[in-house]
């Protein structure tokens, strides 16, 4: 099977498509129940991550290249008052990016740079047909926020990188209880970061909060 690439950047999605047949230069238009879904990046408390790209081949066998990247959303509160162990048992979205005009997808790439290490990595994980419906499924449920009975979807993928290589994901969606659909081990880039491109060099040090979590406990390997 070919897979056709397209690279998503803000407003346009330019195609360099391959294939065996004709193809139209824009892909098809999604037949979702909302205008896009979303991918969010997080890390553990004070293990500060910078994703150097998220790809995916969604359901068209379409491959979209660097459709999001940047600082994985974590959290550094000063004094050692955070915990870096595991994950939260209702994890948010993150820092997120909808991909409008994009299918739900098939498969996720992630490459990102560990800064507590510093380390690189890359992993990947597939979205199973069961989790796209789960997706587009409408869920009543009340928002205590904003005291009302509303209808939601779980339409964000919710991406955690952790020191390791470590990767899992949910499903989440505004006042509604995240399901888990991939925990996987990731592998160290061999290109190093930002994809070979930098010279070996790492977007920047931990910052001194995240610094201090790690002089006083280390990192918690094993726990995510």
């Amino acid at each position: 099977m070919i897979t056709r690439i397209l690279i998503l950047v803000p407003a346009l999605i330019l195609g360099g498509c391959q294939s065996s047949k004709p193809v139209e230069p824009f892909p098809p238009k999604p037949d979702l129940p909302y205008r896009a879904w979303y991918v969010g990046l997080g890390a553990p408390d004070y293990m500060e991550a910078w994703v150097d790209g998220v790809d995916l081949i969604d359901v068209n066998d379409l491959m979209y290249e660097r459709v999001f990247g940047g600082i994985a959303s974590t959290s550094t509160p000063p004094n050692n008052q955070g915990d870096a162990r595991g994950w939260p048992e209702r994890p948010g979205p993150g820092s997120s990016f909808p991909m409008s005009g994009v299918d739900l997808p098939e498969k996720i790439t992630v490459r990102w740079q560990s800064l507590a290490e510093p380390e690189a990595y890359r992993a990947s994980f597939y979205v199973s047909d069961e989790t796209r419906a789960e997706m587009i499924k409408p869920r009543p449920t009340y928002c205590a926020w904003r005291d009302a009975h509303v209808t939601h979807y779980l339409n964000i993928i919710a991406i955690g990188v952790a020191p390791g290589g470590v990767v899992k994901a949910w499903l989440v969606g505004p006042c509604l209880d995240p399901i888990e659909i991939a925990h996987v081990q990731g592998e160290i880039n061999p290109v190093g970061p930002y994809n070979g491109e930098s010279n070996g060099e790492f977007y920047r040090p931990p910052s001194p909060n995240a610094q201090h979590y790690i002089d006083t406990h280390g990192i918690p390997f094993g726990s995510w």
